[in-house]
């Protein structure tokens, strides 16, 4: 992939593009090798699943930084000046187009950029999802306070009109001065709350505050692996925890097993409901609450779904896990060294599938699908 930003060494978040996009991919399987080395057997591993090289984003973050008149969408440098990012080569044409109508938006409501070091401003990050299958999208402002809500309204039309593909816009509030992207409010200014996504031929309902893998044709992998899995070993019953919007559990439990998803953001919880109900699934169940508690993990007929966040799933569910009586869990995980550090306190499991899946190319990252027997069972797996 050409990028100019990297030649120029104005953005280097893409560390590995030097190297040929085969051996990054080697690289990465190596490295999950080495780490899952104690864990996994020769046989257990799968053949990687590969990426596009450019236009694979379904997600923009853009910084916002400038002025009123002439806003600057991108990343920050190290001094903490506003990088222009609209040329880069991650995003498709659906997502790169809508750059200049919103900055064009920015200009005309008077929005003003958050300055860091004077920690003067509103605007902090303006943040777009696209919908590939649709072409539609979800933009969100995130703002210091709600003082520009007004002005935005004001102005919707507009955005609309020249961005028609736009179903959803909101404003996220984010006060603090820190790195943290989101706050906790979120204000929709649209009539719909929820992007539609197709994902394998099923929709789902994305809220603006839930999490979205950024790479849709590899996610789409990971999800039809996760369900060929599950059909393999047949459990009555699938448990989906730190379930999101419940695309794993959706997909693995389809509309004959019961499932139960856990999720802590209420937003997602609801986006979960709502796909459920639009898929049929009736004996699906997706409700907010703590996953180190769900007594799922101690029935031998369910099978537990974790995707958890980088740091993994931890001790106290890791322990109960392995407490537990479930004989199959399917543990999705973006950093490899904490899924082998969640094995180790998990001995009453032993590895049975491995697959790594390139969902950030050009990068040191990827996610890694495994597949966890309880030691003892009898199933045998294709």
């Amino acid at each position: 992939m050409e990028c100019g930003y990297f030649r120029s060494g104005t953005c280097r978040s893409c560390s590995e593009l030097p190297v040929p996009y085969a051996e990054q991919l080697a690289r990465k399987v190596r490295h999950c090798r080495s780490v899952l080395a104690p864990h996994a057997k020769e046989e257990t591993w799968l053949p990687p699943v590969s990426s596009r090289e450019a236009g694979f984003r379904n997600k923009a973050k853009m910084v916002v930084t400038g002025s009123t008149e002439h806003p600057v969408l991108g990343i920050l440098d190290a001094d903490k000046r506003g990088i222009d990012l609209t040329g880069c080569p991650l995003y498709p044409a659906a997502l790169s187009a809508c750059f200049d109508p919103i900055a064009s938006f920015i200009t005309k409501t008077r929005l003003l950029p958050y300055d860091i070091p004077r920690r003067t401003g509103e605007l902090k990050y303006v943040l777009l999802t696209l919908a590939e299958h649709s072409g539609s999208l979800m933009v969100r402002f995130v703002l210091r306070t709600d003082e520009s809500v007004v002005r935005i309204r004001k102005h919707l039309a507009t955005l609309q009109a020249e961005l028609p593909q736009i179903s959803v816009i909101s404003v996220n509030l984010q006060p603090e001065h820190n790195a943290i992207v989101e706050g906790e409010e979120e204000i929709v200014l649209t009539d719909r709350s929820m992007l539609e996504v197709e994902i394998n031929g099923r929709t789902f309902l994305v809220p603006p505050r839930a999490f979205l893998q950024t790479n849709p044709d590899v996610a789409s992998r990971l999800y039809r692996q996760a369900q060929e899995w599950v059909e393999s070993v047949a459990p009555r019953r699938v448990a989906d925890l730190f379930c999101g919007i419940g695309i794993f559990g959706l997909h693995c439990a389809g509309t004959d097993r019961e499932l139960l998803g856990v999720e802590t953001v209420p937003e997602a919880v609801a986006g979960a409901q709502e796909s459920a109900r639009r898929q049929g699934a009736t004996k699906a169940r997706f409700e907010r609450g703590d996953a180190t508690v769900v007594r799922a993990a101690d029935d031998p007929d369910t099978l537990v779904i974790v995707n958890p966040p980088r740091r993994g799933i931890g001790d106290a569910l890791a322990g109960r896990l392995d407490r537990g009586g479930c004989r199959w869990v399917i543990y999705s995980s973006c950093q490899v060294e904490s899924l082998s550090r969640d094995l180790r306190a998990m001995p009453s499991f032993v590895l049975r599938r491995v697959r790594v899946l390139d969902m950030f190319p050009h990068t040191t990252h990827h996610e890694v699908l495994t597949l966890l027997e309880r030691r003892g069972s009898d199933v045998s797996i294709p």
